[in-house]
């Protein structure tokens, strides 16, 4: 932990809106996780993913999903965020080892996904997060685009406390949504195209139907407004939406049970 620490020393301070914008900030804290590989059953498949812990352990854990892009520095960066937070960090690869450079790209890897295989994989590492000595047995799901859809997914997939979705698509089934354990903090973007809000409104129907607790907020942005590498970021937005997780976190993993 000293030496994640000490490589995480420059951006001491930083806001993670600021961290990510940092590109050196960005590298540094990427290099802090070290890599997890595992053998999941029943065929003893192995499964990557890459943590960032906190200095004091047993802490409740955060698994996140990546973006299209793939499990590339940016969401390196967020995990070491949130270790330095208190968190323990999971950052899951989806796309074995694959990091897109182009849309074209992102969509040929998004497209090659077995979802049953990766619905597999992600309870699996919420399992093993449950029961691993490093965490409390807390634990949250945390996705964007991409992920972010993965994130309720998981939540379905497996039991956790609570899940975070940007702009990921979300189901409008109450029966499919009663499943879920714990409530869900939603960030959309008014002028995305693709998680619309007629979407999210349908998502919101049925989890009030479903009797399922969720906050959902909304942004004067586009989608991927919490990326600083892409065309859309808008740092007020990006910045207001991780205190709004940070505080969502903290209520539902550090709170009474």
């Amino acid at each position: 932990m000293v030496a994640r620490r000490s490589v995480l020393k420059g951006a001491a301070g930083l806001s993670l809106a600021g961290l990510l914008a940092d590109p050196d900030a960005v590298r540094a804290a990427a290099r802090s996780l070290n890599t997890v590989t595992m053998t999941m059953p029943p065929d003893d498949e192995r499964v990557r993913a890459e943590m960032a812990v906190p200095r004091t352990t047993p802490a409740p854990a955060v698994l996140l999903i990546h973006e299209w892009w793939g499990l590339n520095d940016q969401i390196r960066a967020v995990a070491a965020d949130l270790a330095d937070a208190g968190y323990v960090a999971l950052a899951v690869d989806l796309f074995d080892g694959q990091v897109a450079q182009t849309p074209d790209e992102a969509r040929a890897l998004v497209d090659a996904v077995d979802e049953q295989q990766a619905t597999r994989i992600l309870a699996f590492w919420i399992g093993w997060l449950k029961e691993v000595g490093l965490t409390t047995g807390r634990v949250a799901t945390l996705g964007w685009c991409f992920g972010g859809g993965w994130s309720l997914r998981a939540a379905l997939a497996a039991p956790v406390d609570a899940a975070v979705v940007y702009y990921g698509r979300v189901p409008d089934n109450p029966t499919q949504l009663r499943r879920l354990d714990g409530p869900v903090l939603g960030h959309f973007a008014t002028q995305d195209r693709w998680i619309n809000r007629s979407m999210v409104e349908s998502f919101t129907a049925a989890m009030r139907e479903a009797d399922q607790p969720y906050e959902v907020y909304w942004y004067d942005a586009d989608h991927a407004f919490a990326n600083p590498t892409g065309g859309n970021y808008d740092r007020a937005d990006a910045r207001l939406a991780w205190d709004r997780t940070m505080a969502f976190l903290d209520t539902h993993l550090r709170g009474a049970p």
